[in-house]
């Protein structure tokens, strides 16, 4: 007779329950899972787009400014230039501009949050006294002058907004240490003589990673309209690398006469913006374990 398989252990089974009841939770909320449709729908247009639409650059002086059409699905440039590909290649710079420079600060101010809340003492008062002074400028503000000392280019972009988005991360990383650190089970885990770096590895930063999840999905829209504000403004990505931002650099050139320059890269700014924001109160509605079921 074979013998019944054995049940999960209770150290396997609760994630897996929990992250089914978490799935559950946020599949039944409509608005969240409209955002997750919009940044799937960004994902696929910035993989798979660029190679459906052909070179951006192309131009055809034949048909400058023309209106939408068969041919040209969003209509051409003041260059004759495909307003469909640039604007699929766009979403590949913007989305990537957005990412890697959330990912930036994230993987420099979550470090700096974490140790200044474990230790406090004269670290936590230094590098919160820097931080407030970062935060004294607005997010913008300070990215261009980041960006102007930089250079334009999507290099200087990334580490423009990463850097005005570095103190944002090391302030909410830093409040979660500070009363996740009171906790007893970290008590118990110093009275059983375990090391700093152990408790805030095992203990501490991953009861951290929910409000840090929720963040990245804020920073990302930031750092998308960010991007687009850089580029706009002559310090981004620049010509003839399409991009959201550039792209409304020429439209305002011809609104009168091609208004739809100006309305697709704005409307695909709005929709990446609007879905990354409904993805990040849908995960903090079901990473919060106060909320309801």
């Amino acid at each position: 007779m074979t013998e019944a398989p054995a049940p999960p252990s209770a150290a396997e089974a609760p994630p897996r329950r929990g992250a089914a009841r978490a799935w559950r939770r946020f599949r039944r909320r409509p608005m969240p899972m409209t955002g997750l449709v919009l940044v799937a729908g960004f994902l696929l247009l910035a993989i798979a787009g660029p190679l459906a639409t052909g070179d951006p650059a192309a131009q055809d002086y034949a048909a400058t400014l023309a209106p939408p059409s068969g041919a040209h699905p969003l209509g051409t440039d003041d260059l004759g230039r495909d307003a469909l590909a640039r604007v699929a290649h766009g979403a590949q710079v913007s989305l990537q501009a957005g990412v890697l420079s959330t990912l930036l600060a994230m993987a420099a101010g979550i470090p700096i949050g974490l140790v200044a809340g474990f230790y406090r003492r004269w670290l936590d008062p230094v590098v919160m006294r820097l931080v407030d002074v970062t935060l004294a400028f607005p997010f913008l503000v300070f990215a261009v002058g980041l960006a102007a000392i930089i250079g334009p280019s999507l290099k200087g972009v990334v580490l423009a907004l990463g850097f005005s988005q570095l103190p944002a991360v090391i302030r909410i990383t830093r409040g979660e240490v500070l009363s996740i650190r009171e906790m007893d089970y970290v008590s118990a885990a110093v009275a059983d003589g375990a090391s700093d770096g152990y408790i805030m590895l095992r203990y501490v930063l991953p009861n951290c990673a929910a409000p840090l999840i929720v963040q990245a999905t804020v920073a990302i829209p930031a750092a998308i309209i960010g991007e687009a504000t850089l580029s706009f403004l002559g310090l981004g990505v620049q010509p003839p690398t399409p991009s959201w931002g550039v792209m409304l650099t020429t439209a305002q050139q011809y609104l009168d006469v091609a208004p739809w320059l100006a309305i697709w890269p704005g409307l695909m700014i709005a929709l990446a913006t609007l879905g990354f924001n409904l993805l990040g109160d849908g995960l903090r509605d079901v990473l919060d374990p106060r909320s309801g079921r």
